[in-house]
């Protein structure tokens, strides 16, 4: 079993790494999050320029290709520096290029992804109900009506990440109100946005200060017939591909967090001194550093498994649901003992550490919170179901 990236994955690797360090190292990155509100639309530029909203579309539509596997390596050393501002590649790479990619019409490729492919346009997510969280089937509340040439979408949604500075909107409606089963008769739509009758309201928040996220509010929105993305009363199907995609993307990007974290806290514990030496001396500090490179690997192998069957077409459904715990926890407890380790500046705004703890705390609840995650991997071998 070969461990290591394949040669050409190992030079974009190598590649991303530089480009981070040469135009949006940590110091820049801890500036731009706290502009708290403002899309950073030099960052946006500057990956469109750099090719990264290219990656994952195919080359006959503008884009440069490549599978999970590359979006994994690109995900990991953006987030290295740019923490949860790597979702300003990261939202419309999933929503818009993943999605399209996949379900849309000839027509539609050829309408988007090219506009996609150069960063002139932005898709974000919507797709969760204000009282569903997790339970997006049971908690489904928006609903989209047949009428002539298009529907008419009413309900809201909460947590749609950059949708005020976004094109279109992938959204989420229960186009039949009595379907067979649960699962069936909800279909995807791009809605324009804005759009007549859809009103944004900010949500302030812990993390990703930059990005705003946005409760979404639609009365009798008219989306035309074109605008519907893949088959009518068939998207929960659709998307449990995309939905393993996106938990193994966040995986890579928690690793990127975890590398991040490990480099500060390399970097600080030699620096720093105390009783006359540095504390990286001390066994409790480097029992510290030991958990985080144990915890790293474990996420690292996890992610990569994930990723490898995707890439292959294989079922990767539990692998996904376990990098994506795995990893968002052990991001978000390595940034804790980072704070920790700073002793009182640890606590201060100025500092790497609090950013990338505020960025990783999502992680653990969104896109499935973990405790969730463990519901359905026990269930998956055999407990009775418990939700």
């Amino acid at each position: 079993m070969d461990f290591e990236l394949p040669e050409e994955l190992e030079m974009l690797r190598a590649s991303v790494h530089g480009w981070v360090e040469a135009n949006y190292p940590k110091a820049k990155a801890l500036e731009l999050e706290g502009m708290v509100g403002e899309f950073p639309e030099q960052l946006w530029d500057d990956m469109a320029a750099a090719g990264f909203h290219a990656i994952g579309i195919d080359e006959a539509h503008g884009g440069q290709g490549g599978d999970v596997m590359t979006q994994v390596v690109i995900a990991r050393e953006l987030a290295r520096s740019l923490a949860g501002l790597t979702w300003v590649w990261g939202i419309s790479s999933f929503a818009g290029g993943k999605s399209i990619g996949i379900y849309g019409t000839e027509e539609q490729q050829q309408r988007f992804l090219p506009d996609l492919a150069r960063g002139a346009l932005r898709v974000a997510i919507a797709m969760t109900e204000p009282a569903g969280g997790t339970d997006l089937l049971g908690a489904m509340t928006s609903r989209a009506e047949k009428v002539d040439g298009g529907w008419v979408i009413t309900g809201s949604k909460v947590w749609s990440t950059a949708a005020g500075d976004s094109d279109y909107l992938l959204l989420l409606a229960r186009s039949d109100p009595e379907p067979e089963k649960r699962p069936r008769g909800l279909t995807l739509f791009l809605v324009p946005q804005p759009s007549e009758g859809m009103t944004l309201r900010a949500i302030p928040k812990l993390g990703m200060r930059a990005i705003s996220s946005y409760e979404v509010f639609l009365d009798e929105v008219f989306v035309p017939d074109d605008l519907v993305l893949g088959e009518e009363g068939q998207a929960w199907y659709q998307l449990l591909n995309t939905l393993n995609n996106e938990r193994i993307v966040l995986s890579a990007l928690s690793l990127g967090i975890l590398d991040g974290v490990i480099e500060e806290a390399l970097r600080y514990v030699m620096e720093r001194e105390a009783f006359g030496k540095p504390i990286g001396q001390f066994q409790a500090i480097q029992h510290y550093i030991a958990d985080m490179l144990i915890e790293r690997k474990r996420a690292e192998l996890l992610t990569m498994e994930a990723a490898w069957r995707q890439s292959r077409g294989l079922e990767c459904g539990t692998e996904a649901n376990m990098a994506k715990l795995v990893s968002s926890e052990a991001a978000n407890h390595a940034a804790d003992v980072g704070i920790q380790l700073m002793g009182g500046m640890g606590y201060s705004m100025e500092t790497q550490f609090q950013r990338y703890w505020r960025d990783s705390r999502i992680y653990r609840i969104a896109p499935i919170a973990n405790e969730m995650v463990k519901n359905t991997l026990a269930e998956g071998v055999g407990l009775p179901r418990s939700f």
